[in-house]
């Protein structure tokens, strides 16, 4: 006789489960003993054949986005199926389920709404976030993924459209490192909007106000925070997609008192790391000759100065020394010490330079080996700057990192073609193969799934009380030391994309020694590290 379940629904309500509803692979005795008979068509099908089912019906749509929302109906009737069918063909999926396709799907967030997910804190329930917490089922949350959707990707301030956010970042922690889904939860801190677009939108389902600021905006995330370290003390918060203004203080104020990272600084720059350490493999360089220019000033682009610094310095160079190998330019020219409107953040970066309004001729004056495009403002790395990076390096390092595909700073195509196929190169978001005299050159995504999922299972495997700067620079190498000659000899810069959960275990093992090696962990340090790391990863399997 089948056992029975462990929250014993049956019938439809069994159906309506999405963790323990199985669909048409109900066996026949799971049928009869759980009432399911009737309520099912009469043929039993296997788990593969459901993805397959799921594969076809998915071909046959005609965007992106009904793809992205055939998988969320999925995601919220069947999850093993929707993880199974994730982690099938991760790099056919992962463009859907997040980055470019989750932009637009958060756009349209209030005219998509089918059914809820997460938990949406509004700001008007001050003073009882813990008791809206406290209705999530799941008493046991390790990992929670919040953003106030203020600066969502590249797109701006979407408000409570941000949702889909923690949504998409949390299924890559499953689909990609195995990071149980049980124990995550998505978040939305809704402070209001100031998008006006959505407060005249019937259809906009936030607040309708403008953003609330200063003290109690602050006092609303300290409330957050509390409820989060009262309700689940092993939980690891992720910050994701906060404006600079709150992104920045926000990390400050927090992580060094609870396990805490902010993915849009922290995993940009580990990402960014690990294709600098994977591109001096193709240019025969050290990282202490190399010289940086990011296009953008905010705190992805001081987050990667800072992650790449701290590399540096652990090679033998003076951090401040490190610092002045990392220069930023923004709206206002370049980053220099002579400039009145600086933020506290930027300022260990700013050159002692004379100004410079033009990034081209930032380029020339500077003589980057690398530049860096964190700006969500498209095509600025123009024909005469990839040109004069061309004149300036024999293998120039072009990394448009702006998120979606429509804010990047330029495309694959541009930067092969216009350095004559020198360019080492990684961008954001996916681009296809460039085919150009002859040569097939395949584009790098410098995505930050191959940091943050295996950040999460670090974590999970260690219940690490922090995440540390360190971490990152770990990571980073050991996204980098997969990186075949055979993936550089074609232009990959990182691990195919299609190996993902191979390659984010391995650098969940490299992270847990770290853990382990520090101090960080809740628990004994096993004799393989790895083999805990796999006993506690994820599978899609239905349970007999």
């Amino acid at each position: 006789m089948t056992a029975p379940n462990p929250e014993h629904l049956t019938g439809y309500n069994l159906l309506r489960n999405p963790r323990l509803n199985k669909g048409t692979a109900f066996t026949m005795a799971e049928r009869r003993a759980f009432g399911l008979e009737g309520l099912l068509p009469p043929a039993q099908t296997s788990l593969e054949l459901q993805v397959a089912r799921r594969h076809d019906e998915i071909s046959r749509l005609e965007n992106d986005l009904q793809k992205y929302l055939v998988l969320s109906d999925l995601q919220a009737r069947n999850e093993t199926l929707f993880y199974a069918v994730l982690m099938s063909d991760p790099a056919t999926y992962m463009p859907i389920v997040y980055t470019p396709t989750v932009g637009e799907a958060c756009q349209k967030f209030g005219h998509i709404f089918r059914e809820p997910r997460g938990i949406y804190l509004p700001i008007s329930a001050r003073g009882r976030l813990k008791e809206l917490l406290s209705r999530w089922p799941e008493k046991d949350v390790r990992f929670i993924v919040v953003t106030d959707g203020e600066r969502i990707l590249g797109l701006g301030d979407l408000g409570a459209g941000g949702m889909g956010i923690p949504i998409g970042k949390l299924a890559l922690y499953t689909s990609c490192a195995g990071v149980p889904p049980q124990y995550c939860l998505p978040v939305v801190l809704d402070v209001g909007t100031n998008n006006q677009g959505l407060l005249d939108d019937d259809l906009y389902l936030g607040l309708r106000q403008n953003r609330v600021r200063g003290p109690d905006y602050m006092a609303f995330v300290d409330e957050f925070v509390s409820a989060v370290e009262q309700l689940y003390p092993k939980c690891c918060i992720q910050w994701e997609d906060f404006a600079n203004l709150n992104a920045v203080p926000i990390l400050a104020r927090y992580q060094d008192k609870i396990c805490t990272y902010n993915d849009d600084i922290q995993g940009t720059a580990g990402i960014a790391l690990a294709g600098i350490l994977a591109a001096l493999r193709v240019t025969g360089q050290k990282l202490t000759e190399q010289r940086f220019l990011f296009l953008g000033a905010g705190s992805a682009a001081t987050g990667i100065a800072e992650l790449i610094s701290l590399a540096m310095a652990g090679e033998g160079m003076e951090l401040a020394t490190a610092r002045r190998h990392n220069a930023l330019f923004d709206i206002n020219g370049l980053v220099v010490r002579s400039r009145t409107d600086l933020a506290d953040f930027q300022k260990p970066f700013a050159q002692d330079h004379a100004p410079v309004s033009t990034f081209v001729e930032a380029v020339e004056a500077l003589r980057p080996t690398a530049i860096i495009g964190v700006s969500t403002v498209p095509k600025l790395f123009t024909r005469e700057v990839i040109e004069a990076m061309a004149r300036i390096n024999e293998r120039p390092i072009i990394f448009p990192y702006s998120n979606p595909t429509s804010r990047s700073e330029c495309t694959a195509e541009e930067a092969y073609r216009w350095s004559d196929g020198r360019a080492v190169f990684a961008s954001g978001s996916p681009f296809p193969p460039v085919e150009i005299a002859g040569r097939r050159f395949v584009p790098g995504q410098g995505n930050n799934v191959y940091i943050f999922p295996a950040m999460g299972m670090a974590v999970f495997a260690t219940e690490a009380t922090r995440v540390t700067e360190e971490m990152f620079i770990v990571a980073a190498k050991a996204v980098a030391e997969q990186v075949t000659r055979g993936n550089l000899s074609m232009g990959l810069i990182y691990p195919p994309q299609s190996h993902i959960l191979d390659a984010s275990l391995h650098v969940a093992e490299r992270i847990a020694a770290f853990i382990f090696d520090q101090g960080l962990a809740r628990m004994p340090r096993p004799d393989d590290i790895g083999a805990l790391i796999r006993s506690r990863a994820y599978r899609p399997v239905y349970p007999e």
